[in-house]
C-alpha cells in the first residue's frame, strides 16, 4: 500500500512509521519539519529491513504551498491508499492569554493543514480506496473531561472529528473512507511539554501499533467515525 504520514519525526508518526515501513509490505512517505531526524527515522528503518520503501520530505504541512509539494511527490506512487494526518500542535495556557497569532498556529497546523492535504490529494484517492485517518484527541471528544488551559487546542481537534464525519458522507461513493481516533494521554514529547512530569499510561509505541493496524484495516467496518482510544485523559 500507498500510504502518507504527517508528523512523522517524533513521537506517535515516528512510531507509526517504523512499524509500517518495518513490515517491507507499504511504500511510505514520511512528512515533518525536521530533516534531520526524518533522514534518522530512514536510515534506523532501513538498517532493520533493508526491503523497507520509505521516502521522507522535510516540510511544514501547515504552510499551503507545502501540500502541493506533497502532491506533486506522491503522483509517482499514483494513487494513496491511506492517508495519516497525524501531524499537531498544542499550546497550554490560560483562554485570556492566548494571542490571536497563537490560535491560528493552532488551527493551521491541527485543522487547516489537513483540509488543504485532503483537497490537494483527492485526484489520487479512492483508486480502488483511500482510508484517511485523522489522529484527534479526547479533549475534543463531546463530553469528555475538559483541562484549563487547552482550550483552542481542543476546539481544534472537535472540529477535526466533525470534519471527519462530514467527510466521510460527502466522499463515501468515490471510495474515500474517513475515521477518527480521539487519543487519551500517550507519553509524547508534545505531552510532555503541555503536562511536565506527567506519566502517561501508554506510550507512543503502544499506540502506534493499534494506528497501525486501523489504518491497514479499520475502514473495513468502520466509516465516518470518532473513535474515543483511551485509558486516561490529559
Amino acid at each position: 500500500m500507498n500510504i502518507i504520514v504527517t508528523g512523522a519525526s517524533q513521537g506517535i508518526g515516528h512510531e507509526v512509521v517504523k512499524q509500517l515501513a518495518l513490515s517491507g509490505k507499504h511504500n511510505i512517505l514520511a512528512i515533518a519539519r525536521n530533516k534531520t531526524k526524518l533522514e534518522k527515522l530512514k536510515t534506523q528503518i532501513e538498517a532493520l529491513n533493508a526491503k523497507s520503501i520509505i521516502h521522507i520530505l522535510a516540510l511544514d504541512i501547515s504552510e499551503e504551498y507545502s501540500v502541493q509539494l506533497v502532491y506533486k511527490y506522491a503522483q509517482q506512487f499514483s494513487t494513496v491508499d491511506i492517508l495519516i494526518n497525524n501531524a499537531g500542535y498544542l499550546i497550554n495556557k490560560p483562554f485570556a492569554a492566548v494571542s490571536k497569532k497563537e490560535v491560528q498556529q493552532v488551527f493551521n497546523v491541527n485543522l487547516f493543514s489537513v483540509i488543504n492535504l485532503i483537497q490537494e490529494m483527492l485526484p489520487i484517492m479512492g483508486k480502488p480506496q483511500t482510508h484517511i485517518v485523522n489522529i484527534g484527541s479526547m479533549g475534543g471528544f463531546q463530553g469528555s473531561p475538559k483541562f484549563p488551559g487547552l482550550s483552542v487546542y481542543s476546539a481544534s481537534k472537535a472540529a477535526l472529528a466533525n470534519l471527519t464525519e462530514c467527510l466521510a458522507e460527502e466522499l463515501k461513493s468515490q471510495n474515500i473512507y474517513f475515521n477518527c481516533l480521539a487519543l487519551g494521554a500517550v507519553q509524547t514529547e508534545m505531552l510532555n511539554s503541555a503536562f511536565p512530569g506527567y506519566a502517561a499510561p501508554i506510550s507512543a509505541a503502544e499506540i502506534a501499533t493499534f494506528i497501525a493496524n486501523f489504518s491497514l484495516n479499520g475502514n473495513k467496518y468502520i466509516n465516518g467515525k470518532t473513535i474515543p482510544v483511551s485509558l486516561s485523559t490529559p
